[in-house]
């Protein structure tokens, strides 16, 4: 029965998986018959993945995943750059790597420029200097318009693709998962999205369409109200007109749920924050395999070997049973060679190099008593010189001699005659049985001499003897190299996972992902609150612990009030439904007569790069003008005068249709934005 109960060591090596290079793909026929297929790329801070929208059972799946980074050395040529998968290990090309993102916004369209340039290629689209087939992107939740411009800068100018539409990952997740499970639009929700740099609270209030009186209200999200159905035309803010038939058609048919933009928040802790905490945790841990912690084996430890804690508190107190640790700790074996390194000896090695240190200790001893010896004889004879001169009655001489020497007699002087003379007998007696007798110690000591400036210190004649190699029936403990090279992985395995709900583990100072949540329903009516709380949705890479589903349940439940419902889902595939979701958008609005979601290049053109055309996974489109300020010339004030009138003319024109257009509609419009 012990032995049944007895904690199984779980030893585990790291993969140190490399990547292989994508293969390239021929351009099938079916992609480009009747229409070109739209390309679905889901543009992730952590993974891209591409692939086609098309029926086809073979081009339906995902084809191209690789990480989104690109290595280039200074200097190097743009055909040398190293993109995705053609880095086979990350780790050695660390500090060239570069992303298009900052935290989860693209902002180096250099950098995303080549990973378009890698997709495009490996899908077999070599046409020169353009892109026929329509692209389905993902972007952040309320993407800057700025980058969205860029980014359509970058699709239309330079590979003059025909359509573009833009999308949030976790809204496409939302949407392919409902699919799934074939439940009926419209869908009210809250999605808690979690990737590589940052976690995303998403409420989707569906749009209930209330009719009353011939006006059409749209209450559930902060968008706008629409009166009176009879009314020709829709004005923007911008003066961009659009036919209201096809405005009211397309919010009544398409808009299922709509993304409540006002009320998203966001959390900066997700995945890379807990790599690099978890590698800050065992490098402290084990200081001598600093080489060893790599933030690649530390996205290992988290995809493969963490958990989040139900009840952080509850979990950590059972981590300090002995029995409890031996049973869940990880230990992860990092590579070695048989050789030892230094300091890790058997016994019989460290008895040699003791031996090895005392003869070397016994020949500086005895080179250094000869160099004394010697000292002392040349101090004998200077010494017995003057006692000569005494002897010989030259006086003079000898109280010169004595007053060089600091003495004041001759009594003095005889005295340190002889124990000078002492001293070398001595020396020399020593000298001899040093040579005379190897090995023995009992004599050896290093004797303090008469002169106190050369430095020397005593040494006890026990230091040598704790030093000989001395027989014990004790057995010496052996070295185990393979357990000096591992990782004991074990509290670290929920700590890091928990920076998630307690972003103050690793110094942040804001809401964990559970506290925000609370905030953001706390902005909705009780009502709201329980449809939001019905269909709490779980989706993004970071997301895919076991335990999290639990953990949002038992703080949802410590949250809401007492016998209130609510409900928690988790993506099928947390990591690759964004794509899948986007996929299926496609396939269902191809872009044809009914542009619902796309933005062509003449929508580019006349409403600018960050138009975008919204659809039931997408951002909420607010339209803004930021006028560039003009410096104003002070040596051409006439010109300056006469741009101005021009402009007021011109502002004075544009009123006065606004006006006349307005005089002949029968009721106002109201725009309400958030």
């Amino acid at each position: 029965m012990a032995a049944q109960d007895a904690p199984v060591c779980q030893i585990i090596s790291f993969h140190d998986s490399k990547t292989s290079p994508d293969p390239f793909f021929e351009l099938s026929p079916q992609c480009l018959n009747p229409t070109p297929a739209p390309i679905v790329i889901d543009n992730g801070s952590f993974q891209t993945r591409a692939g086609w929208a098309t029926s086809a059972a073979e081009l339906s799946s995902l084809l191209l995943q690789f990480r989104s980074v690109a290595a280039r050395s200074r200097g190097a040529a743009r055909s040398e750059t190293q993109i995705g998968n053609d880095i086979p290990n990350l780790e050695p090309l660390r500090w060239l790597l570069k992303s298009q993102f900052d935290r989860n916004v693209v902002v180096n369209f250099e950098i995303q420029e080549l990973i378009f340039d890698y997709i495009f290629t490996h899908l077999g689209i070599n046409s020169e200097g353009s892109v026929k087939h329509p692209i389905v992107l993902t972007e952040a939740p309320c993407n800057p318009l700025h980058c969205r411009q860029m980014m359509s800068e970058l699709l239309f100018e330079c590979y003059s693709v025909p359509y573009v539409s833009y999308g949030v990952d976790g809204l496409y997740s939302f949407y392919h998962n409902n699919a799934q499970r074939k439940q009926q639009p419209p869908h009210t929700g809250i999605i808690l999205s979690s990737g590589y740099h940052c976690s995303h609270i998403l409420p989707v209030i569906n749009s209930r369409q209330v009719t009353t009186n011939g006006q059409l209200l749209l209450c559930d999200f902060q968008s706008c109200v629409l009166k009176s159905c009879h009314l020709k035309c829709f004005k923007y803010p911008n003066t961009h007109q659009f036919p209201l038939k096809k405005l009211c058609c397309s919010v009544l048919c398409d808009v299922n749920f709509r993304l409540d933009a006002v009320n998203c928040k966001r959390v900066n802790v997700a995945g890379s924050q807990a790599s690099s905490y978890l590698q800050r945790l065992l490098q402290l841990k084990y200081p001598g395999h600093l080489s060893s912690i790599t933030l690649s084996r530390m996205e290992e430890l988290l995809h493969e070997h963490s958990y989040t804690a139900v009840d952080y508190h509850e979990e950590m107190e059972k981590w300090r049973s002995p029995e409890f640790y031996e049973r869940e700790v990880h230990r992860m074996q990092l590579s070695f060679s048989g050789k030892l390194p230094s300091g890790c000896v058997t016994a019989e090695e460290r008895q040699e190099r003791r031996a090895q240190q005392l003869r070397r200790l016994q020949e500086i001893n005895a080179r250094r008593r000869e160099e004394r010896l010697q000292q002392d004889q040349e101090r004998l004879d200077r010494l017995l010189a003057v006692q000569e001169l005494w002897e010989d009655g030259l006086l003079d001489q000898f109280h010169r001699s004595l007053v060089e020497l600091n003495m004041d007699s001759a009594e003095e002087l005889q005295s340190y005659i002889k124990k000078l003379q002492l001293a070398v007998e001595q020396g020399r007696q020593k000298l001899l049985h040093s040579d005379g007798v190897e090995g023995k110690t009992e004599g050896l000591e290093f004797e303090q001499p008469m002169d106190e400036g050369d430095g020397v210190a005593l040494m006890d004649s026990d230091f040598f003897e704790d030093m000989l190699p001395q027989k014990s029936n004790m057995a010496q403990p052996s070295f185990n190299m393979a357990e000096y090279h591992q990782l004991f992985v074990g509290t670290e395995r929920l700590r890091c996972p928990e920076i998630l709900f307690q972003p103050s583990l690793i110094g942040e100072e804001q809401m964990g992902l559970m506290e925000t949540l609370q905030y953001v329903l706390a902005r909705y009516t009780p009502e709201q609150q329980e449809a939001l709380v019905s269909n709490v949705f779980l989706t993004g890479g970071n997301i895919q612990y076991p335990g999290m589903k639990e953990r949002i349940e038992r703080e949802l439940l410590a949250m809401r009030p007492f016998q209130s419902h609510f409900k928690v889902t988790m993506a099928s595939r947390p990591a690759l439904d964004a794509w899948y979701g986007a996929r299926d958008w496609a396939l269902e609005h191809p872009p044809g007569e009914a542009l619902e979601g796309w933005i062509s290049r003449q929508d580019y053109e006349e409403k600018g790069g960050e138009y975008l055309s919204e659809h039931c996974a997408s951002n909420i489109f607010i339209p803004m003008k930021i006028a560039k300020p003009v410096p104003a010339r002070s040596a051409e004030p006439s010109v300056t005068a006469q741009t101005s009138t021009g402009a007021s003319a011109a502002i004075t024109t544009v009123t006065s249709s606004l006006d006349a257009s307005s005089a002949s509609l029968s009721a106002d419009v109201t725009m309400v934005t958030s």
